[in-house]
């Protein structure tokens, strides 16, 4: 009688590290944040993960072999169910749809005013800006005037609109270790159409990526109010916009995607400009619906800015 010989281990591993790959996707969410917020590392590039299919796939077809093949296919599916939807084409545009633009302009951009030209022909409703620095501002003021009337700085984050602004106040996103002048958040109301909106301009603190992992306790403490700031809002639609320093997947920006509703189409990495590998400048929405984002050309920025369409309807 024949006994049936233990599988190789060239075939075992690589079908391990393909189910591997499906648990990390599917479970992401159970990885430890500590040390390092290892957990909010991997989920500021979990898209990526599913590159990892591609040298395993290539294995299981040059080898023949069917365990690989067929383990391969978990992470496809697991990958798919989670972002699938965003390669789909955005939503057909409604006729009660706000579009805006979300841009980290840098506070070392050589030229203001040609950013500025190239968000005003975008054809936004609205446009979100930070990093504004005193030198650079008369020049954002001055070329978006003509097509964005109505607009508020605060500290160095703006609103542009095509329509009237009222109720505009600094939003108190500071975390409590600052102890310098430090205003990155904003809150007006837009006058649309369709309705007041309220808007949120918000720059969370960055993010450090190390040796010893990521830092990242100023940007989640800062969320955390944020997210506050907006579960009090006492307007029904609520539009963000912001460099919020990290993806829609990172457990730190909870406190904000538990609230607002997501982009529904569209990768639209943002960040580096030269070699976009993440979002991390984003668009999110109470009773209102993100239908898609995507990202427009670049800038004097280390940014790309983002454009979103948002139905109000």
């Amino acid at each position: 009688m024949d006994i049936a010989k233990p599988r190789p281990a060239r075939e075992r591993v690589p079908a391990a590290l393909a189910v591997l790959t499906a648990g990390l996707l599917a479970f992401h969410g159970a990885v430890p944040n500590t040390p390092g917020r290892v957990g909010s590392l991997l989920e500021s590039f979990l898209p990526w993960l599913g590159l990892a299919v591609v040298p395993l796939f290539l294995y299981g077809l040059v080898r023949r072999s069917p365990v690989v093949l067929v383990a391969v296919l978990l992470p496809v599916a697991v990958w798919t169910r989670h972002f699938g939807d965003l390669l789909l084409p955005a939503d057909p545009a409604g006729p009660r749809d706000l579009v805006v633009v979300q841009h980290n302009v840098s506070d070392e951009n050589p030229d203001p005013a040609d950013t500025a030209r190239a968000l005003a022909g975008s054809g936004a409703d609205l446009i979100a800006l930070e990093e504004l620095v005193p030198d650079a501002l008369p020049s954002y003021e001055r070329v978006l005037a003509a097509r964005y009337p109505h607009h508020v700085v605060r500290g160095t984050v703006g609103l542009w609109s095509r329509y009237p602004l009222s109720g505009a106040r600094t939003a108190d996103i500071k975390p409590a270790g600052l102890t310098e002048p430090w205003s990155r958040g904003l809150r007006a109301v837009a006058a649309t159409p369709h309705g007041e909106v309220a808007v949120y301009v918000a720059h969370l603190p960055s993010v450090r990526i190390g040796p010893r992992g990521m830092t990242s306790a100023r940007r989640d403490e800062s969320a955390g109010r944020l997210g506050r700031e907006v579960a009090a809002e006492p307007l029904e639609r609520v539009v963000l916009l912001g460099d919020l320093n990290g993806t829609v997947d990172d457990r730190g920006l909870e406190p904000l995607t538990s609230r607002l509703e997501v982009p529904r189409r569209g990768f639209a990495f943002s960040f580096p400009a030269g070699l976009p590998l993440v979002r991390i400048d984003q668009v999110m929405a109470r009773s209102a619906t993100v239908r898609g984002i995507d990202t427009l050309p670049a800038t004097g920025s280390d940014h790309l800015p983002v454009r979103a369409r948002i139905g109000l309807g």
